[in-house]
């Protein structure tokens, strides 16, 4: 069923000459002779011009990819440009490569750097290592070529102690952190983390992507859902997303899809049959929260958004796309007082806290997850304030959350305690805070943090320094009930 679009709140070239005499001055005679003085023509040397070569932003990732979707099997030629803009010469490149986390899943055929062979790497886990037979001076590109391919692992949900994204069901492939990607680079380092039972690890850097998907099977291709914009490309789609994180893909020949439209970004969602009236209340959500967060914080800037139901336990955000729990599609009773639209409202925010403004989300979670939580209170508040109260109570006050959000992912405890500190009593420290310093300097500040952080990696320095940009109010006792480092 096709749904309307609603409208839900108001809301020269320099030419060089040269001037030369023809005549000479008459002498004092009755009679005037006139000479022409024949002047050697002057050779004007100009220099050629010497371009400067763009040096892109940020990096660049292009991916060739062939997907055997009944042999879980993707066969990828990559290629990264990446410009050095660490301020240093760097005489190694760190890769993250979440796929090396799982056993004969990942295999790396060639590495090329500038087009020079490298085979000195050093490949441990997710950790991929390459020294560089020249260093990479500063704000010059380096272009890396990679072959590989991926044997898929089953997404087993039992025998887990997290939710498995990566991977393929019965009825669903998932490519998620797929490719080797350059790792940002901080204080003299390359930023990459371990992984942990529960949260995120990974911090993404700011990237374009150009991928080219194709299936071994083209009589029999599944639908696919992925974090770009789609077109034809010969025998193969062609995606693109700029400015992007993380890009995902998901396939699955049982999807059926709908769509809405919201100001120049179309939605999609992307459900199993069974799930049909779901599938488009999570539709409804994420465009209705789209359109509010872009008014409240600052404009979503892709073309696409794709909401797309997950064969596990567990909601999760990429660029430009989140994957839904089929649990919350299971306990969808026709209203708006559900899981299903919390975490869809909770999901889109990402693509603002994350997205767009990035962190350190292993250590510093709270900047990506609080902001995220209270962004399910904007939505409500916005559209539906006769059921705040019931947020409070149902979403974060039943849990009873306490303690410090200022932890690690690491300093969690378990699955159940982090998010209980993170992102809910991180919802508390919001509201306090913005109580405090009053509505317009909050969201002032909200749209200011978006927009002096946009496109970059955020810390709790950034966070503070725009806040106090915004009020003069004393706040440190608010900072002290939720922050024991600061």
């Amino acid at each position: 069923m096709k749904l309307r679009t609603f409208i839900f709140i108001i809301l020269p070239t320099l030419i060089l000459s040269c001037s030369m005499p023809t005549d000479v001055q008459p002498t004092a005679t009755s009679t005037v002779t006139k000479q022409v003085i024949n002047t050697p023509a002057i050779s004007q040397t100009i220099p050629p011009t010497v371009e400067t070569p763009i040096i892109p932003d940020h990096e660049k990732y292009i991916l060739d990819t062939t997907i055997d979707y009944d042999l879980h099997r993707v066969d990828v030629n990559e290629t990264i440009e990446y410009p050095n803009h660490t301020g240093q010469a760097v005489t190694s490149l760190t890769l993250a490569v979440s796929a090396n986390l799982w056993a004969d899943c990942f295999h790396l055929y060639e590495v090329n750097v500038d087009g020079n062979p490298i085979t000195d790497y050093s490949l441990n886990l997710h950790q991929l290592d390459l020294p560089l037979q020249t260093p990479l001076e500063p704000e010059s590109v380096s272009t890396l070529t990679l072959h590989f391919s991926l044997s898929l692992p089953y997404m087993d949900q039992v025998h887990s102690q997290r939710a498995r994204i990566f991977g393929y069901s019965e009825v669903q492939m998932n490519l998620v952190n797929w490719y080797p990607f350059i790792v940002p680079f901080k204080d003299g380092d390359w930023v990459i983390h371990e992984p942990w039972s529960h949260g995120e690890y990974l911090v993404y850097p700011l990237a374009d992507f150009e991928v080219d998907l194709k299936f071994a099977d083209a009589a029999n291709p599944p639908v696919v859902a992925a974090s770009g914009y789609a077109e034809p490309n010969r025998d193969s789609t062609r995606y693109t997303l700029q400015n992007g994180r993380a890009f995902a893909i998901s396939a699955s020949r049982e999807f059926q899809v709908s769509q809405m439209q919201v100001d120049d970004t179309t939605v999609y969602s992307y459900y199993l049959p069974l799930y049909k009236n779901a599938g488009e209340a999570a539709l409804l959500a994420s465009a209705q929260a789209l359109q509010v967060f872009s008014q409240r914080f600052g404009k979503y800037p892709h073309k696409t958004l794709s909401v797309v139901i997950a064969d596990f336990h567990d909601s999760m955000e990429f660029s430009a796309l989140y994957f839904h729990s089929r649990s919350f599609y299971d306990l969808y009773d026709g209203t708006n007082k559900n899981y299903l639209t919390i975490v869809a409202v909770h999901e889109t925010g990402h693509q603002w806290w994350f997205e767009q403004v990035a962190n350190d989300q292993a250590e510093e979670p709270w900047l990506d997850e609080s902001l995220t939580t209270y962004s399910e209170l904007i939505y409500y508040e916005t559209l539906y304030p006769e059921l705040v109260p019931w947020w409070w109570s149902y979403r974060v006050d039943f849990f009873q959350p306490n303690g410090d959000i200022d932890i690690s992912v690491y300093q969690g405890q378990n699955a159940d305690t982090y998010k209980a500190i993170v992102y809910l009593n991180g919802a508390h420290f919001l509201k306090d805070l913005r109580e405090r310093v009053g509505d317009d300097a909050f969201f002032a500040f909200l749209q200011d943090y978006l927009s002096q952080e946009k496109n970059g990696i955020a810390t709790s320095d950034d966070f503070f320094r725009i806040l106090d940009e915004h009020t003069t109010t004393d706040y440190s006792d608010v900072v002290r009930t939720y922050f024991s480092k600061r």
